[in-house]
């Protein structure tokens, strides 16, 4: 299990940073996103998800990780992604901005959260 959140990791860390990338180039842009990358952006909030249930089935499973900081910086990149679902406007360019930051700070936490697993 614990090889099975390593490779997710990787994998939320370059899902979500593809995302923030695609997304800032269609705000420099000043274009709408195109449904690919609504589906990119999907995959990478459901990356998360599903690496914090892995992360919590390991809990319940007696794993511990070493450094206590490694579960603060999953909630955090959790509550992150969830966040433009319940206070992003209904513009679609200032939507646009906060899911894109959500999908860098994901990244960037994920990246934390990975070096102190």
């Amino acid at each position: 299990m614990v090889g099975l959140h390593s490779v997710v990791g990787i994998l939320v860390i370059a899902v979500n940073a593809a995302a923030a990338a695609v997304g800032l180039y269609f705000l420099w842009r000043k274009r709408s996103p195109r449904r690919g990358y609504l589906h990119l952006l999907a995959f990478a909030q459901t990356s998360v998800i599903a690496q914090a249930a892995i992360g919590l089935l390991m809990l319940s499973g007696g794993s511990r990780s070493v450094d206590r900081l490694h579960y603060v910086y999953g909630a955090v990149a959790l509550a992150a992604i969830l966040s433009p679902w319940l206070y992003a406007p209904p513009a679609p360019a200032r939507r646009l901005l906060w899911f894109t930051g959500a999908a860098l700070a994901a990244a960037a936490l994920s990246v934390r959260a990975y070096l102190t697993g």
